[in-house]
């Protein structure tokens, strides 16, 4: 039968309506006509899989990846930016019930300063959408940039030369697992990272030389993730990437903002909704914003829950002689009221809250909460707006070509603003 699409689903499937029931189409877009062969249930919806475009909505353009349609890490490669940019305002305005400004990425091509290569029995890839266990083949990730296909033909060498064994992930059984590249974009260093499940792997460097740093870490369990312990390096132990002039050290185990042109606004807009000058840096990472702010003269407590993000936090204020002091704490347990702002970054997840019920009671003057999640921004907002009203706020698109959008709002106190 033929449909037509009507709008874009929260998760960014194509969305239409056949009597009472509603199919969710994916890679389409509002305005596309589609001619509907079948469908089956995916969590509770029916998702077609067996359709045609047979007349492109006049948003659609040429998508610049070749995998794209296959590979499940891009949904909007085929929808014109301004389009992509519109629908995660019109995403604020539902979750939030505002107006909500979504800053463009300066780079929506070769952004992404991380990707994670599955590396299977059935391919050497991503996931295609919907189906864990079956991976795309891919030669290169567009949205990573060009290093992609040169790694990608190096691990391809060694695993042929060297007859590694891929994963088989329906059987959770082999050796290679995942290869992992993180990129410094502005720096141009290249980490790559041989995960592997146990056993020995030699020195492996003379495959990548153009790699600045190499890594084999170890997944000794049966998880599908792309780290483990690391064995063994070559090269240098870090690679560097720069934010708006602050050096920050980048290991396999590390988080960093995954879009690093995006991240230097990230950084300034958190810097311009910042108000006195003490700052307590909340789920603090590796110093992102923390050592950025002691940088701009802020004076900084950083308090994060994981131990070496805290020591890697330490070392990116070293290098960059920022006087900023890192921690390791529980956010929901640290003491605001002596600050005058408490950034906080939380998990998708949104705040703990009992941290919710600690910035009510004990919270300083201003708030900036960062946030990757808007449905959870906006749930802890409701319980803040008890003693904080929303000064100021901004989405920025990090993540090009998908739903997902970063928020920074500005909070402050009820009787202390100006």
């Amino acid at each position: 039968m033929e449909i037509r699409i009507e709008e874009l689903s929260e998760d960014g499937m194509g969305v239409a309506r056949i009597g009472r029931k509603t199919v969710y189409v994916p890679f389409t877009a509002p305005g596309d006509v589609v001619l509907l062969r079948s469908w089956h249930r995916e969590r509770k919806r029916l998702v077609a899989h067996d359709y045609e475009v047979l007349k492109a909505s006049e948003i659609r353009v040429e998508p610049g990846c070749k995998h794209f349609g296959f590979c499940g890490g891009c949904a909007f490669q085929h929808i014109e930016y301004k389009a992509q940019l519109e629908f995660k305002e019109e995403k604020l305005r539902k979750f939030l019930g505002l107006d909500v400004e979504v800053l463009p990425s300066p780079a929506i091509y070769g952004h992404r300063n991380r990707i994670d290569i599955a590396v299977t029995t059935s391919g050497i890839g991503f996931r295609r959408r919907g189906r864990w266990w079956d991976i795309v083949d891919i030669e290169a990730c567009e949205v990573f940039g060009p290093s992609s296909k040169k790694a990608l033909e190096a691990l391809r060498a060694l695993i042929d030369e060297l007859r590694l064994e891929p994963w088989n992930l329906k059987e959770g059984r082999g050796f290679l697992r995942y290869m992992v590249l993180r990129e410094g974009k502005f720096t141009g260093e290249l980490m790559i990272n041989l995960v592997t499940a146990e056993g020995h792997l030699g020195d492996v460097s003379g495959y990548f030389p153009f790699a600045t740093s190499l890594y084999w870490s170890v997944n000794r369990t049966p998880s599908d993730v792309s780290y483990g312990e690391p064995m063994r390096y070559w090269g240098r132990e870090f690679i560097r990437e720069e934010l708006d002039g602050i050096t920050y050290l980048i290991h396999p185990n590390s988080f960093f903002q995954t879009n690093s042109y995006q991240a230097v606004n990230l950084v300034r807009k958190v810097a311009e909704f910042v108000d006195g000058s003490k700052v307590l840096d909340l789920y603090s990472g590796v110093g992102t914003f923390g050592v950025y702010l002691a940088k701009k003269g802020f004076e900084v407590e950083g308090v994060e829950i994981n131990p070496f993000a805290v020591e890697m936090a330490n070392r990116n204020a070293k290098i960059n002689d920022a006087q900023a002091k890192f921690r390791v704490g529980d956010a929901a347990e640290a003491f605001a009221m002596s600050y005058d702002t408490v950034i906080v970054d939380p998990p998708r997840a949104g705040l703990h809250p009992k941290l919710v019920k600690r910035l009510i009671s004990d919270g300083p003057p201003t708030i900036v909460y960062v946030s990757c999640n808007p449905k959870t921004f906006a749930q802890n907002l409701r319980g803040l707006k008890k003693v904080y009203k929303l000064e100021e706020i901004v989405g920025l698109d990090m993540f090009p070509h998908t739903p997902h959008v970063e928020l920074i709002g500005k909070l402050v106190r009820l009787g202390t603003a100006p």
